[in-house]
């Protein structure tokens, strides 16, 4: 079966949780129009990244949840697979969720979190543990966030757990090169591991 992928290249705003929330529904209605069965958008999308202390309000993952909810009622016919912060047990994880129906069928903790350069996530995230797998058009997909990719480890627990595609979400900053470095990375995790 074939199954239509459609990649959000959002710039979100940080701290704009309603907006970023409103630009993800447009964006989802259009891919699906367009015939997408999945669009992925990036990491911390809902929330723009890095929202950094903004985690830390209460009020702020209050929106969060609203936002989330506004998705889940708002968007059908296609499947999304979403970045945002999660307060769960164990604390604050930076996850990639996979919305469907009204649904929240499947969330992935990020599991290697950079805290060097221009990045700070130790400060505010636990690291996740586990491999998410979710079946969609009759594939198993994976997922992964940003900084994974660069460890092997995350991409052989997805293969680990059955998947055969893995979706990596990511909201790193510019530099020259950077593209072409990542598709050699990206290229030999798949090649290492065997998947598309």
């Amino acid at each position: 079966m074939a199954c239509r992928i459609q990649i959000a290249q959002l710039n979100p705003l940080v701290g704009d949780v309603v907006g970023n929330a409103t630009r993800i529904i447009e964006w989802s209605a259009r891919a699906c129009a367009s015939g997408a069965d999945l669009v992925v958008f990036p990491e911390l999308a809902l929330t723009g990244y890095p929202p950094e202390d903004l985690l830390l309000r209460p009020e702020f993952m209050q929106r969060v949840e609203t936002a989330l909810a506004r998705i889940r009622a708002e968007v059908a016919g296609i499947t999304l697979v979403l970045g945002y912060p999660l307060r769960a047990v164990g604390g604050l994880f930076n996850v990639a969720g996979v919305l469907r129906d009204g649904q929240v069928i499947a969330e992935y903790a990020k599991q290697h979190l950079p805290n060097y350069s221009v990045f700070d996530e130790k400060r505010y995230f636990q690291a996740g543990a586990t491999p998410r797998v979710f079946t969609h058009c009759g594939l198993r997909f994976g997922l992964s966030v940003c900084e994974d990719i660069w460890h092997d480890g995350p991409t052989r627990q997805a293969a680990e757990a059955g998947a055969q595609i893995l979706i990596n979400l990511n909201a790193s900053p510019f530099h020259a090169g950077k593209r072409t470095e990542r598709e050699a990375l990206v290229s030999r995790r798949a090649r290492d591991h065997g998947l598309m």
